[in-house]
């Protein structure tokens, strides 16, 4: 099913040159063979659009399909649109990358294939949400031209880049001409400069070496080549503006970003100084709705993602961007589903359910972020039993060429790479009795063989809800302080933050 919505588009797109030219019994053959979708089961999430898409260029060419459920597909796309441009893939909170290479993609190139059958009023609806995405997804390209790390697929690599040219095919992007090609080009350059294609000219399954712990199972060897999602450019003539048009920055280039988006749950921060992109999580968690199992998986639970490095992935839970409880055993309590409380300005909030083994339902943890620059406090009211050890973790840094150095001191421990990028994490509050550590792991990390992660831990819980403030850095830039930050509470459980540069912010 999947393969048949790719073959479909490539035999529309090159109907003059393919399609035209073969003779009739081929395309009954062809026809007949994509006439598998017609009445079939689809998995309910973005596949429904494989199905539409097959199906209406099976209309296109005069053979049975159903009209029907061209239009159910279509229209399931409705209930999973969330507002702002943002679409769930499939029930629950299910925020990535498929809403660039799938959800927006799809009905761009189905509305190519219907023509005049297409509803107007539909596809000018679908237009006006994918200007409303790129808004949002030009946000997600740090400066060397890497996606943010998050989600599932990611061996796609630069399909993140797909949307860009959609919103052109279409007339439906905010963007100038030369800023989509400074994105789009920009990503294939970060994967060209670090290997991709490897030394045989393949497309491997990782993201720059081959690294399976950042595939699902049902990736297999060619999964990797959804990643020519990335030249639907080559669509478009050689005179258009995208390609006769300088290169523009893209926005993490011209100046620090802040942006809350509300619907996936989400806060986004960048700093121009070092041209990392921090996306915050509140919200996506890839969990169907309840009464599903609350599993963890490491590119959904953490609390934050970036440019420059990737989540942990070993077989249990990864210590970094994540709280947890301990127990006896060391095992930590994982974030399993995110309940969202919001997102404003410069916060993003949600709480979660840590259980323990034997633990019953679990004792709450809701967490408030607050980004300023490169820096992140994180403000934890955690519940817990009594003498329940209280773990958190910061970014984990990762290198090819040796491990991460690190430091630590009382509440506070420091992970550098020999390029510079560091990794910190302070106790703010609560944390007088944690003891800074640096984890060390190899062959856990998509961006580098050696990686290390700061932690503090809390060696006994006091026992009700704890209050703990910590802040987080991810920086490349030698200049940003990782001291100075401070926090005073109130009698009416609001905090006050002061930034390292003294900026303030207040946690009702």
């Amino acid at each position: 099913m999947v393969e048949a919505a790719s073959v479909a588009i490539a035999l529309h797109e090159t109907r003059p040159w393919i399609w035209d030219r073969l003779d009739d019994p081929v395309r009954q053959r062809i026809a007949d063979w994509l006439g598998g979708f017609v009445g079939a089961v689809v998995n309910d999430s973005n596949w429904r659009l494989f199905q539409v898409i097959t199906e209406e260029f099976l209309a296109s060419v005069g053979a049975p399909h159903s009209r029907g459920e061209i239009d159910a597909g279509l229209a399931r796309l409705e209930d999973w649109y969330r507002g702002d441009g943002w679409y769930t893939d499939g029930d629950g909170r299910k925020f990535d990358y498929y809403n660039a290479w799938a959800l927006h993609l799809y009905p761009v190139l189905w509305a190519r294939i219907a023509g005049p059958r297409a509803d107007p009023a539909l596809v000018a609806g679908h237009r006006a949400r994918l200007r409303s995405f790129l808004h949002d997804h030009q946000h997600f390209f740090g400066a060397d031209g890497a996606p943010v790390h998050q989600g599932r697929s990611l061996t796609y690599r630069f399909a993140t880049t797909a949307p860009l040219w959609a919103g052109v095919l279409a007339d439906a992007t905010p963007l100038p001409p030369g800023r989509t090609r400074r994105l789009a080009s920009g990503a294939l350059k970060h994967f060209a400069e670090r290997g991709v294609p490897d030394e045989r000219g393949l497309l491997t399954l990782g993201w720059y070496k081959p690294f399976l712990p950042a595939t699902q199972r049902y990736s297999g060897p060619a999964s990797p080549y959804w990643a020519s999602k990335a030249f639907l450019g080559l669509l478009l003539p050689a005179h258009h503006p995208v390609w006769t048009a300088p290169e523009e920055p893209g926005p993490v280039e011209t100046g620090d970003v802040r942006l809350a988006l509300p619907a996936p749950g989400w806060l986004l921060h960048s700093t121009a100084a070092d041209g990392i992109v921090r996306l915050v999580n509140h919200g996506s968690d890839r969990l169907p709705p309840p009464p599903a199992e609350a599993q963890d998986s490491p590119h959904y639970a953490r609390f934050a993602y970036s440019s420059a490095t990737a989540p942990e992935t070993p077989a249990d839970r990864g210590p970094d961007n994540h709280l947890a409880l301990l127990a006896p055993d060391g095992t930590p309590s994982p974030r399993g589903r995110i309940h969202p409380l919001g997102v404003d300005g410069a916060r993003a909030a949600s709480w979660h359910r840590a259980v323990l083994p034997g633990g019953g339902e679990g004792h709450r943890i809701e967490t408030v972020s607050v980004v300023h620059g490169p820096w992140e406090v994180r403000v934890h009211r955690v519940d817990a039993p009594p003498g329940t050890p209280v773990r958190e973790g910061g970014w984990a840094v990762a290198d090819d060429t040796g491990p991460p150095a690190g430091r630590t001191g009382p509440s506070w421990a420091l992970a550098r790479r020999a390029d510079g990028l560091t990794s910190a994490l302070v106790g703010l509050h609560g944390w007088s009795d944690a003891e800074g550590t640096v984890a060390t792991a190899v062959g856990q990390s998509a961006y580098g063989h050696h990686s290390a992660t700061p932690l503090l831990t809390l060696p006994s819980h006091p026992g009700g809800t704890c209050l703990l403030v910590t802040l987080v850095v991810l920086s490349a830039d030698p200049r940003v302080p990782v001291t100075g930050a401070r926090v005073q509470t109130a009698a009416d459980a609001s905090v006050e933050i002061r930034f390292p540069d003294g900026a303030r912010e207040t946690v009702p």
